[in-house]
């Protein structure tokens, strides 16, 4: 399950003026690496499919009673969550975290009895769905070493660490892109060819 979140949605990938996301560029790289192994591949489009990142009252109570969300595009998500043994995300760090719709996407879609099983007292989180790994993908203008002196890698606290290891998903890997908005075309090129290269490795 390939989930991208960036405001242009998942086909601004071709390089048309004030149209292009090199997010995008990066989702569709991923996307042809996993196709190249033979992947089934479930697109999850946040802006294309209107998903509201703000959990409501309802979908609070439906979290605490770890059921099924109300909201039905976040309900297909956490199907569709379920049927999946990878989950890649693609989106630009903004703010030195997650857009509002990632952080809509593990509050409202990675809840309690749908991908995780919470324990009781000091009994650990368990992984309540197939997934096998997490991949994150993202984008920055933040130059990497001041990313990481200055924001102790935030991100990957965050998403990998605080959210998947602690409900027990294995092989958590992040594929970092900074300083993107210096870069030459050429360079960006490599990066996408890098991004199709390690995704096809995946198995």
């Amino acid at each position: 399950m390939v989930v991208v979140d960036h405001p242009y949605g998942a086909q601004a990938w071709d390089n048309t003026p004030h149209r292009r996301s090199f997010t995008a560029a990066l989702a569709h790289a991923a996307c042809q690496g996993l196709a190249d192994a033979g992947h089934e591949i479930d697109l999850a489009d946040l802006h294309a499919d209107g998903f509201n990142p703000m959990m409501s009252a309802d979908e609070f109570l439906a979290w605490r009673k770890a059921a099924v969300s109300p909201d039905p595009v976040a309900a297909d998500y956490q199907q569709r969550l379920l049927a999946a043994d990878h989950l890649v995300f693609v989106f630009p760090i903004w703010w030195e975290a997650m857009p509002a719709a990632t952080k809509g996407f593990i509050d409202k879609v990675v809840t309690k009895g749908v991908a995780y099983r919470q324990g009781a007292g000091l009994v650990p989180m368990t992984n309540a769905t197939k997934l096998a790994g997490v991949t994150m993908i993202t984008v920055m203008s933040t130059p990497a070493l001041l990313y990481r002196i200055a924001f102790g890698q935030a991100i990957s606290k965050i998403l990998l660490r605080g959210t998947f290891r602690k409900i027990g998903v294995p092989n958590l890997t992040w594929l970092r892109h900074a300083g993107v908005d210096k870069k030459t075309p050429d360079h960006r090129q490599r990066m996408l060819d890098a991004v199709r290269a390690r995704l096809a490795r995946l198995t």
